[in-house]
């Protein structure tokens, strides 16, 4: 069986993408301290800091070897660039954008002498158009964006596929902080008119995960035609 590992794999987009590759994959699933609501889901499940490079660097001790990697996790942060506070934007950035960096670099290891393996970044459309009073993620996903295309030059020469999911808004616990009359304006925006699902981010890093090698290098925009 196919391994893979996942982040921010606990609720939401992660939770999602674990269930729908749960029965082709054996799990490395790791959340940040919410392990009890991964209790049901198959595989080894480790909590901690993603943008820790010891702490991934110890789940990697478990992984002989790897197929799929899922860069999920993710933190926002809503407010003025004046309010950011240092630590702040440090955490954001850290979780965002550093731990894409610590597991792909670790992953890159096991994947090079195998030529083969695929990286998924999960992005947002925020990192291509940038998004008022959200300066700190923007920053990040646009790092992540970056990261994406510039790793998958490196790795395409050893059968490595890299890719990132840039999506709008998906109806999950980050977008929980908008008020009823938010949430109605921002559909209001969408063309599909309404907001995606995690089983549908899902459904498109699975079909991306099948993808021919050829396609690598790319932010893939799922935002419901809102850009």
């Amino acid at each position: 069986m196919q391994k893979a590992l996942i982040t921010g794999a606990s609720r939401g987009i992660g939770r999602a993408i674990a269930e729908k590759l749960k029965d082709e994959y054996e799990l490395y699933l790791i959340c940040r301290n919410n392990l009890n609501l991964m209790s049901d889901l198959p595989g080894k499940h480790y909590s901690g800091d993603v943008g820790n490079h010891s702490f991934i660097k110890d789940v990697f001790e478990d992984i002989a070897d790897l197929d799929l990697l899922i860069n999920n996790a993710g933190t926002a942060y809503f407010d003025i660039v004046q309010n950011i506070t240092p630590d702040k934007w440090d955490e954001v950035i850290r979780t965002n954008l550093t731990s894409v960096y610590n597991t792909s670099r670790l992953a890159a290891s096991l994947m090079v002498p195998r030529h083969s393996g695929r990286i998924i970044n999960i992005s947002s459309v925020w990192g291509l158009y940038g998004a008022s009073c959200e300066s700190a993620y923007s920053a990040a996903k646009g790092g992540v964006n970056a990261f994406t295309k510039s790793l998958a030059k490196e790795l395409a020469p050893s059968g490595i596929a890299v890719n990132a999911l840039a999506l709008g808004v998906i109806d999950t616990d980050m977008n929980k902080h908008f008020s009823d009359p938010e949430r109605e304006d921002l559909i209001d925006q969408i063309p599909i008119g309404r907001m995606g699902t995690p089983e549908e981010a899902a459904e498109a890093v699975y079909l991306l995960s099948k993808m021919p090698l050829y396609l690598t290098g790319q932010i893939i925009a799922m935002d419901g035609g809102w850009f």
